[in-house]
């Protein structure tokens, strides 16, 4: 008896944390919940095939109680099946002899962290043709400049100490670079124009926004009101986009779902792998929180994580290749009116909040 209450115990434990996140509410609490979703799939089928354990073929309440958790464990599957070897790719491989490619580095640095080698070891061994680094004070600022300024002809710094400090370095010209503060006054992001070496223009927008902690934002509501700012942005340019760096949310949440749907970016991970850049410090606690988005006027040549950094992210690394003759092919259909008043809605949502801060 003391097992089956044990069993169920479990049991339950493994649907409400499948339920959790789907909790309409922004509180840091809850957000949480969306991250270790691999890891909640992993204990609800473990919770699932231990219960048969002590399980009552005679027992109404056990074939009910099997039923609920089988249906928890299938909707974790098919969340997280969109980013396994069977699923289809929702950015196609590069075309065989496409020449217009370029790289892309993102690494979040970890402020404190005073070790640089690691990272520029990285750094030489993939030679990205862009690169972006978060959490950059002005101490990392002076150090990588010293290193990479030879390299890279390009670069926009925004040293802070609050962890939210962006560095941007490139090998192509950047045209009209600003850096923009979307929600908070305290949290940057780069918004400029990449002339590629084949004489195309793409727009790069580069983001870092504040993840729901009960130390800095105790709810998603700015982070969400900044990824919708810059979803509405991606819609509304001209340009090809690219939208890269550390969201602070995993690929499967609403949150980057709606970013996705009203935005038409294209994730390269689906299909792919997870590609967990977060937590390097810790092998069972990892998700996907960098990123690469894309419109469909790009293909994927090469997609990896780093190398160990000292940080607690791994570096995210993708080689593209510019195919705009092909973008239909991948394209996505546009946002449905409810996708787009909810996503103004988080936006509004986050303005109210800070103008009430000021």
């Amino acid at each position: 008896m003391k097992l089956k209450i044990f069993l169920r115990l479990f049991g339950v434990i493994a649907i409400i944390l499948t339920i959790f996140p789907y909790i309409s509410a922004n509180e840091w609490y809850v957000r949480i919940f969306d991250f270790p979703h691999l890891q909640l799939t992993l204990l609800t089928m473990i919770a699932l095939l231990t219960y048969f354990i002590g399980f009552d073929i005679k027992s109404k309440t056990d074939y009910v109680f099997v039923l609920v958790l089988g249906a928890c464990f299938l909707f974790q599957g098919l969340k997280i099946y969109p980013y396994t070897a069977f699923a289809k790719f929702e950015v196609k491989d590069s075309s065989a002899g496409n020449t217009k490619e370029f790289s892309i580095y993102t690494a979040n640095v970890l402020q404190k962290n005073e070790d640089r080698q690691p990272l520029l070891s990285d750094i030489r061994a993939n030679d990205a043709d862009v690169l972006l680094f978060t959490e950059t004070n002005k101490e990392w600022v002076r150090s990588l400049s010293e290193e990479l300024d030879e390299l890279y002809d390009y670069k926009v710094e925004v040293p802070l100490d609050n962890t939210y400090g962006m560095l941007l370095f490139s090998k192509l010209q950047l045209h009209e670079p600003q850096v923009r503060y979307m929600i908070e006054d305290t949290i940057p992001s780069i918004h400029t124009k990449l002339l590629l070496n084949y004489k195309d223009t793409i727009q790069l927008f580069a983001i870092h926004p504040a993840p729901p902690t009960p130390q800095h934002n105790p709810s998603s509501v700015d982070r969400d009101a900044e990824m919708m700012k810059i979803a509405k942005h991606a819609r509304d340019s001209e340009l090809p986009v690219i939208v890269l760096g550390d969201f602070n949310d995993v690929a499967w949440s609403e949150t980057t779902s709606l970013f996705q749907k009203v935005s038409g970016l294209l994730d390269m991970r689906k299909g792919r792998g997870l590609y967990s850049t977060y937590n390097a410090k810790s092998w069972i606690m990892r998700w996907p929180l960098d990123h690469v988005f894309t419109s469909a006027d790009f293909r994927i040549k090469k997609v990896h994580c780093g190398s160990s950094i000292g940080s607690d992210h791994f570096p995210f690394y993708a080689k593209l290749t510019f195919e705009p003759k092909l973008a239909k092919e991948q394209m996505t259909p546009p946002p449905t009116k409810e996708q787009v008043k909810k996503a103004f809605e988080q936006i509004d949502e986050g303005q109210e909040k800070n103008n009430g801060k000021k």
